[in-house]
């Protein structure tokens, strides 16, 4: 069984690796998915994201703050199978306040410079996922789980 600490790491690297994850909402008893670009703090605690406030993600989840996101590292080949990670975290989403939207945003933005213009549009939120827990799954069907501290 490996570690949490071996766990965590495994999850910085695939996110440091990759810029969009799927973003998955609920409302009105049906799922909904879509691509987001995301950037997750260093404790893993948190994943932020931007979307303007007119989509249906928003307003999917406003509605219903229970969010889950998959990021993973598949390039579309057989070899995925055993070679590709993907972690699904679970957990709530809230439009980030006005009193931490700057300091939070240039975190966002150091990953993603290239949405400047569409992050600081006053049209745009910044969105926090607050993670419950991760599950990680690697060579097809090993799933190892993290869950995050209270």
């Amino acid at each position: 069984m490996e570690k949490t600490e071996d766990i965590q790491n495994h999850i910085r690297d695939l996110f440091a690796s990759q810029n969009l994850a799927v973003l998955a909402t609920h409302s009105h008893e049906q799922p909904y998915a879509s691509l987001v670009a995301f950037v997750a703090t260093e404790d893993l605690k948190h994943i932020y994201f931007a979307t303007a406030k007119t989509t249906r993600k928003f307003a999917n989840l406003t509605a219903n703050a229970r969010v889950a996101l998959l990021i993973n590292s598949s390039t579309n080949r057989v070899a995925d199978f055993h070679e590709a990670i993907a972690v699904t975290a679970v957990g709530r989403a809230q439009e980030v306040s006005d009193a931490d939207r700057d300091r939070l945003l240039a975190l966002y933005l150091a990953k993603h410079p290239y949405l400047v213009d569409f992050a600081r549009s006053p049209t745009c939120a910044l969105v926090r996922v607050t993670v419950k827990s991760y599950y990680l799954v690697r060579n097809f069907q090993n799933v190892l789980e993290f869950h995050i501290a209270k």
